[in-house]
């Protein structure tokens, strides 16, 4: 296959980054995602933030919606199939924590009334509803937890274990009606990573339906801060390997002009209390080959030296999120 056979293939595919938490105040960001070809993202909108905070973010993000003509609030395949044919960038809002609905379960159908249709239950500690993966102890989710998957079922939001303990993990996939997500991780037993996932864990969402989309966040992969894109198609090829070409998708973890002070909020103690050195160097730069949104196509062009039939870099590179969000959001 030619340069411009590459090119009509990825420019005619309906691209989906599974997770992406880029600086939103950033006009850098939005024009990555037009020059990148991407038709949707999960864009994270609360990782800590609690009720009335994430109620701002979401002022703010409709207020983008009115200034930024690039862009498209998804709440259904059938916008996302839209930004594809306006050439827009379809904003899915996504939290990577539940702790937006506090202690009130009802709150879930109202965020879903405002547009969210993704939430990751847990992020890496302990909130009301069950245990993230770098928790001291995980007992699984709680029965206010229980509740909460069984009501996001009901809604049509897709449930993500991506930053969840390995036991809640696995009885969030085993008690949801509907299949789940790990929006952003890769296999734990090829880059052994308390934020990658077991193998118990990759096959029971799978098989109940789910999609992996593979993290490109460099701690994350084999040659960790040296990694490249090389290294992340790897990553994308071992995932393949273990769940199959039906399953595996792309899943960033861009954090595309994020601050300093970003890593150092994100990698605290429920978000307010430091655990310390921040583990991310101030010199920090993204993944070589993949450094934002506008280098998406070497994905794509990469998958294509390495022999995959097109059928499946398009089920790769969107097609699978594509199918997962029709079979969830109601």
């Amino acid at each position: 296959m030619n340069i411009t056979d590459n090119k009509k293939l990825y420019d005619n595919s309906i691209v989906i980054d599974g997770l992406n938490v880029s600086n939103w105040d950033s006009p850098k960001v939005y024009k990555s995602l037009q020059s990148g070809g991407v038709t949707a993202i999960n864009a994270t909108i609360a990782v800590w933030e609690g009720f009335h905070e994430t109620m701002r973010n979401l002022e703010d993000w409709y207020a983008r919606f009115q200034e930024n003509n690039s862009l498209l609030h998804a709440t259904s395949v059938a916008d996302i199939i839209k930004a594809k044919s306006d050439n827009k960038t379809a904003i899915i809002f996504g939290w990577q924590n539940a702790s937006p609905i506090e202690n009130r379960l009802d709150r879930l159908q109202l965020f879903h009334a405002l547009g969210v249709r993704i939430i990751q239950i847990t992020y890496n500690e302990r909130n009301l509803i069950g245990n993230g993966c770098y928790e001291r102890r995980d007992e699984g989710l709680s029965l206010f937890g229980v509740d909460a998957v069984k009501e996001m079922n009901s809604l049509g939001i897709l449930i993500d274990l991506s930053h969840v303990g390995d036991k809640t993990t696995l009885e969030a996939a085993e008690i949801s009606e509907g299949p789940v997500a790990i929006t952003h991780a890769n296999a734990r037993s090829y880059v052994d990573h308390p934020r990658n996932k077991t193998d118990d864990a990759l096959r029971l969402v799978t098989e109940k339906g789910g999609v992996v989309g593979a993290n490109a966040f460099p701690p994350f992969l084999k040659n960790g801060l040296k990694s490249t894109l090389i290294d992340y198609v790897d990553c994308i090829e071992d995932l393949i390997e273990r769940v199959g070409i039906d399953h595996t998708a792309i899943g960033t973890d861009f954090t595309q002009d994020q601050p300093q002070d970003f890593y150092e909020w994100i990698f605290m103690q429920q978000g307010t209390k430091s655990v310390g050195k921040n583990p991310m160097p101030d010199s920090y730069q993204s993944l070589s080959g993949l450094e934002s949104p506008d280098k998406m196509r070497n994905i794509s062009n990469e998958l294509q030296k390495r022999g995959y039939k097109n059928e499946d870099i398009v089920k790769i590179m969107g097609g699978n999120w594509l199918k997962l969000f029709e079979k969830v959001w109601n």
